[in-house]
């Protein structure tokens, strides 16, 4: 569907001009007449299906003027990275609006937030937790909110942010629109739907699960850890790699694989996780947008906010343990229409995991050949090293026999008899008679 059929105003249509963006995707064409009609939503779509143009065009399309700068509109989001991605394409859709977009966060100082939200904001973009806390400091008013958005549901409520979001929502005015947006619709997704919307319209593009068609897949199973390092070599090797997200399990192989890819890529190499200062994940996700580093190594936890349009390769240096981010880590290439490749390296210990991914995506992973050149390392890690089991056998204790009192009978001489003689029987033993002191005299 074309951008022009939305009948969007002159300003948005401009701005989606400069943008060079004309066709709207499945996810932004069932949700825009859904949002004007002031329903609540459900939108199910997965990473890379442009929901964030789905519930920006109908909200700004909506929006109106207001010379006390209240915010109307409300979007909650994950993590920080994405707060700023939103800010961004509000800022590109609203160049020809005076709108004016503030984005909060924790992890920096609250005071300067205030501040930024005291002078005025047309559209809030926020994280659970510093929302709640802006809020509980009255930091703006709500009374002006018409629309909610929540975005990336699912994540929040893996990360733990449950109570925050019913808090904010009992919070806010009644009378409102949410817009949820969400890759899997679970059943603490389903709770706080069916308490707090108002029979939402559920709207479905591309749910999780759902593998693009311009994303190709490839898979390649090697032996161990130390061999796995030894391909991504090779593989960042390509020529044909431009701009490559290479995902890890945890912070510590992130850290690993940055030390060894240091000495060859340098500066166009940088790496975030949740360990790393927000400057650093800021100022390297920047990089990374503006090509001067184009290998970025991340966790899964950061993955949601980084949207780069140019991504040419995803590399899973090892499978997640939920499939669903999966689908979220191959997301991030193949954005905006273009093609792009995801790689999966595997060890065999990783094969049940494998499996899951294919159940959920209801095909096969496609496996390549291991290239020739490829070193194959005999070392292996901690995990990977052959668990010894010790048989637990369980030594039944000797039966105790019956034994007697814990004390024993005294030898005879030891043996002694208390008892009480009285005098007159011991002067009779003494004398052979009783002994007196003499007849009393009587009394005349």
């Amino acid at each position: 569907m074309n951008f022009d059929e939305f009948k969007l105003n002159k300003a948005l249509q401009n701005a989606l001009s400069d943008m060079a963006y004309s066709h709207a995707t499945l996810i932004q064409e069932r949700s825009y007449p859904v949002v004007l009609g002031g329903r609540d939503l459900c939108g199910i779509a997965q990473t890379g299906t442009g929901k964030t143009f789905a519930y920006l065009l109908p909200c700004l399309q909506l929006w109106k003027y207001d010379k006390e700068k209240n915010p109307q509109i409300l979007v909650i989001v994950p993590t920080r990275e994405l707060v700023l991605q939103v800010v961004e394409s509000i800022e590109k859709l609203t160049t020809y609006l005076s709108i004016v977009a503030v984005g909060v966060y924790g992890g920096v100082n609250i005071n300067t937030q205030k501040l930024a939200l005291g002078n005025g904001a047309d559209i809030i973009v926020a994280t659970p937790g510093r929302l709640y806390d802006l809020l509980l400091d009255a930091a703006f008013k709500t009374k002006s909110i018409k629309r909610l958005v929540i975005d990336e549901m699912d994540e929040m409520l893996n990360l733990g942010f449950r109570t925050q979001i019913k808090n904010i929502l009992n919070l806010l005015p009644a009378k409102r629109q949410n817009l949820l947006f969400s890759a899997t619709i679970t059943e603490d997704v389903t709770s706080i739907i069916n308490e707090y919307f108002v029979s939402p319209q559920m709207v479905e593009a591309a749910p999780t699960g759902t593998p693009l068609e311009n994303i190709e897949q490839q898979g390649y199973c090697v032996p161990n850890y130390n061999t796995k390092k030894n391909l991504l070599n090779l593989v960042l090797a390509n020529d044909e790699i431009t701009k490559v997200l290479v995902f890890a399990a945890t912070k510590k192989i992130a850290d690993d694989l940055y030390e060894k890819l240091l000495p060859t890529y340098g500066e166009t190499l940088g790496i975030i996780h949740s360990n790393k200062e927000q400057n650093h994940r800021f100022n390297t996700v920047a990089n990374f947008k503006n090509g001067t580093c184009s290998i970025l190594i991340a966790t899964d936890i950061v993955a949601r906010g980084i949207d780069v349009s140019e991504v040419s390769h995803v590399i899973n240096f090892d499978i997640p343990d939920v499939p669903e981010n999966y689908m979220h880590r191959i997301g991030r290439t193949g954005r905006a229409n273009k093609n792009g490749i995801a790689i999966t390296l595997f060890s065999e210990f990783e094969l049940e995991k494998v499996e899951a991914i294919e159940a959920l995506m209801k095909i096969k992973l496609p496996l390549q050949n291991l290239p020739n050149e490829l070193v194959f390392s005999e070392v292996l890690i901690d995990d990977e090293l052959p668990k010894i089991k010790m048989k637990n056998v369980l030594v039944k204790p000797p039966k105790m026999e019956l034994s007697g009192p814990a004390f024993h009978e005294k030898s005879a001489k030891n043996q002694k008899v208390n008892f009480i003689v009285r005098k007159k029987d011991r002067m009779m033993a003494k004398y052979g008679r009783p002994k007196t002191r003499g007849q009393k005299p009587k009394r005349k």
